[in-house]
């Protein structure tokens, strides 16, 4: 590795996977008859994470406790103890100024978001970001580090999918994923990319919200006029589902869609197909199941449904369709709100009207609508506590490297504005964040304009 500014940067002397051998191997010996602290993240991607540590952790008879937190802050990095095992999932790329501070003596980091400093010795991590940015989930990295471990640990491989899915990675399909994929015995179908796929086409319709279908999403009477105009009709007084859809009725849905969405065209893709509890479930239904128990709050029920423990499955249903509501009216506040609105960006500050947990959904889901321009940048943010959640998202994101907008990685811009004024940054160049302090409200807005607008006139 060599040093460039306040980056470690790895030249490719060793591939990823074999420094996810290294480092498993470091933890083996390190954590033997020593107590490791696991912490990752609240969304889909570190839930997973989460779960397929703690099944090979408990195999392994390995003492432990589990942390999930929606984000990672200095005073939560400084509570940690310094003479346990600390394993970050998920999180922690954009915390190593905070982790060194602290004098934790023992961190290891399965993380794939982008690393803005330098990584200190003592620390040891597996990311792809070092690794000529493979693009990989961090439930991925983490299933290939824990099967290295423990070869048991591949009976997880469907957690690692369901992480994958969650960070929108399923079109990475690489030598990596693939691998994952096949380990985790996923069947795969060719279809119309509108989730649940198993469940009746009017409510995964109404619910549709990636992409959002204007007069459709959150619209029963909109939904029926679709179906009627598709020419799909109900059995006695239920619809079918989208897998039990003849082709020709495929086709008039996809277009009734389009005349709504011109986007729709990018809804065809790859459908994964999980045994979760005994039946086959559309993955990307459990994906956002998860994802909406810990945006609500309740990351132990979502941990507990990715355990596939008895009971915590209808839990997780009851928590999902509020999150729906929640998102639906999010959605309808945002469509009549004040916005600042300027060249190719737009900024929507729901102050506290929109949930701190919801906004980077809405932004994303915003961010495939047919609303706003490719390469537009949504910036979207809530209050909580004393605090401010922003989240960024770029139009048009796509999975092959091209972010649709010359080149702006949102993840640099607010990092830009967050060295200003103080504050925590995280995530990637078309998805990031940042949290920040009630008080500087105005100065991040005025610092956030000025930023989007000079890294304009940079392109």
């Amino acid at each position: 590795m060599e040093k460039e500014g306040d980056f470690l940067v790895d030249k490719g002397e060793i591939s990823l996977e074999e420094q996810i051998k290294a480092v498993a191997k470091k933890f083996l010996q390190k954590s033997d008859g020593k107590e490791v602290i696991v912490v990752s993240h609240f969304d889909t991607d570190g839930i997973t994470s989460a779960a397929i540590m703690i099944k090979c952790l408990r195999r392994l008879d390995k003492k432990f406790s589990i942390k999930i937190v929606k984000s990672l802050e200095k005073p939560f990095i400084d509570s940690l103890p310094k003479d346990k095992i600390i394993l970050f999932l998920d999180l922690s790329s954009g915390s190593l100024n905070h982790i060194e501070d602290a004098g934790l003596k023992e961190v290891f980091i399965i993380d794939h978001h982008e690393l803005i400093q330098q990584v200190f010795e003592g620390i040891e991590i597996i990311n792809p970001q070092l690794h000529n940015k493979e693009k990989i989930s961090s439930s991925g990295l983490t299933y290939l580090f824990c099967k290295e471990i423990d070869p048991e640990s591949k009976k997880s491989a469907k957690l690692a999918v369901l992480g994958m899915i969650g960070d929108l990675l399923e079109k990475e399909i690489d030598k990596l994923n693939n691998g994952i994929l096949e380990e985790g015995e996923i069947k795969k179908k060719r279809g119309l990319l509108i989730y649940p796929s198993t469940r009746p086409i009017n409510r995964a319709l109404e619910y549709c919200s990636n992409p959002y279908i204007p007069g459709v999403t959150g619209n029963p009477v909109g939904v029926l006029e679709l179906l009627r105009e598709a020419g799909i009709e109900n059995s006695r007084g239920q619809y079918k589902s989208l897998m039990e859809t003849t082709e020709e009725e495929m086709k008039r849905l996809v277009t009734s869609i389009m005349l709504r969405n011109p986007k729709a065209v990018e809804m065809i893709g790859d459908i994964f197909l999980i045994k979760f509890f005994n039946k086959l479930e559309d993955a990307r239904e459990l994906s956002a199941m998860v994802n909406a128990c810990s945006r609500l709050g309740q990351s132990d029920v979502a941990l507990r449904f990715c355990m596939e423990v008895p009971g915590s499955r209808k839990e997780a249903e009851a928590i999902h369709i509020k999150y729906k509501q929640h998102i639906i009216s999010g959605l309808n506040f945002i469509s009549k709100a004040e916005k600042i609105i300027g060249k190719d960006f737009v900024i929507i500050n729901t102050k506290d009207q929109v949930k701190d947990t919801i906004v980077g959904t809405i932004a994303s889901i915003l961010s495939n609508s047919p609303v706003y321009e490719k390469g537009t940048i949504i910036i979207t943010m809530a209050y909580y506590d004393d605090k401010i959640k922003v989240s960024a998202r770029v139009c048009g994101r796509n999975g092959n490297g091209d972010n649709g907008n010359g080149g702006r990685n949102v993840r640099e811009i607010l990092n830009t504005v967050i060295k200003e004024i103080g504050g925590e940054v995280g995530g990637h160049e078309l998805a990031a964040g940042c949290i920040l302090t009630k008080d500087k409200e105005e100065k991040f807005i005025d610092a956030l304009k000025n930023a989007l607008e000079i890294e304009l006139v940079k392109i």
